[in-house]
């Protein structure tokens, strides 16, 4: 399946059915009356959010949505039936924008949401509606109002609690493939990596979902590369974890790249808390593995982790550490409630 998480669709409300203009007309019954029914609702067109996609790619394929037309009212007091609604299904974590205004209209987090885009027309009044003493035969019915359109872009950003960052081939892949059931391609060149990954995480009874993107390299909010479109899919994150090849050039540098692209994305991504690890230490000796901490502590201005996802060094303390600060942001977000002052 191919990930897509960008999709511009077309959507249109059905439109309200007419209402009836029609009398009763039966033997033996002299004064009939209006007997014309109202016309049905049109359907709206719905986003739901649900469980089990992870992917814009349905859109690719069909980018029009239109709901039914309410039926028309019928003699005899009938009404008619409401238009059926066109239900789109998109996975949590799907923001939904005006094309035109750019407006934001619905940011879908939790499975089970659901945001009206378009509202299907009322029906018209039938000519029974408007029947009334001074008025016994009303040739009058009404149209059913109008549908709605919109043009609207869907960009999924995907939920997860911690977020991988790096450069190209800084062990992102291999450190996610180790501590998850997920299966990211692993290879000795830069960008194995293309789309976002997602995988779930089990550390001390305890489990959160870790996010990878496809690596940055210096310019990325230029375009260079792949550029910076993947990092839309960590600003959920509570925590990022930074990952530098002990292997690099010169680890201080390469952490520095990464701050500066994601300061010039910015989104809130500098603000938040951030683990930097030291990865792939088995690939070199003692004595380039303490160069390389003692440029990266300077560069981030705390000792970093050393880790190895390949001989699994240090991999339970690095997951510690990402549960201690995703336990310490959730405690930030959640309200302290306040307790009222006991009087007697």
């Amino acid at each position: 399946m191919k990930f897509l998480d960008q999709a511009k669709i077309y959507v249109k409300s059905g439109a309200g059915g007419a209402g009836c203009l029609s009398f009763r007309s039966e033997k033996y019954i002299e004064f009939g009356g209006p007997d014309g029914g109202d016309g049905g609702r049109g359907g709206d067109v719905v986003a739901l959010c649900v469980d089990g996609l992870n992917t814009l790619v349905d859109y690719r394929y069909q980018q029009h949505f239109k709901a039914k037309t309410g039926m028309h009212g019928m003699g005899k007091n009938r009404a008619g039936g409401k238009g059926a609604d066109a239900i789109l299904k998109v996975p949590a974590g799907t923001q939904i924008f005006d094309a035109e205004t750019e407006r934001l209209l619905a940011d879908l987090t939790e499975v089970g949401q659901r945001v009206c885009l378009a509202r299907g027309g009322n029906g018209g009044f039938g000519n029974a509606h408007f029947k009334s003493s001074t008025n016994q035969a009303p040739r009058r019915a009404n149209p059913g109002q109008p549908s709605e359109e919109h043009t609207l872009y869907l960009v999924l950003k995907l939920i997860a609690d911690a977020g991988l960052v790096g450069l190209p081939n800084a062990g992102k892949s291999t450190f996610l493939a180790t501590v998850s059931a997920a299966r990211p391609k692993i290879a000795d060149y830069p960008f194995s990596t293309l789309h976002p990954q997602l995988g779930v995480v089990a550390s001390d009874d305890r489990e959160f979902v870790l996010a990878d993107i496809p690596g940055l390299i210096e310019g990325a909010h230029e375009g260079h590369g792949l550029g910076d479109h993947f990092l839309g899919h960590i600003e959920r994150c509570r925590v990022l974890l930074h990952l530098v090849d002990a292997g690099c050039e010169h680890a201080g540098q390469a952490y520095k790249t990464i701050r500066r692209e994601l300061e010039a994305y910015d989104a809130g991504l500098p603000e938040k808390p951030e683990i930097v690890a030291l990865s792939k230490i088995d690939t070199v000796d003692a004595e380039t593995l303490k160069i390389q901490v003692a440029r990266l502590k300077r560069a981030c201005k705390k000792t970093p982790l050393r880790l190895s996802a390949v001989t699994h060094q240090n991999v339970d303390a690095v997951l510690r550490a990402l549960l201690a600060a995703i336990d310490e942001r959730q405690q930030a977000e959640t309200p302290v409630a306040e307790v009222a002052a006991w009087h007697p």
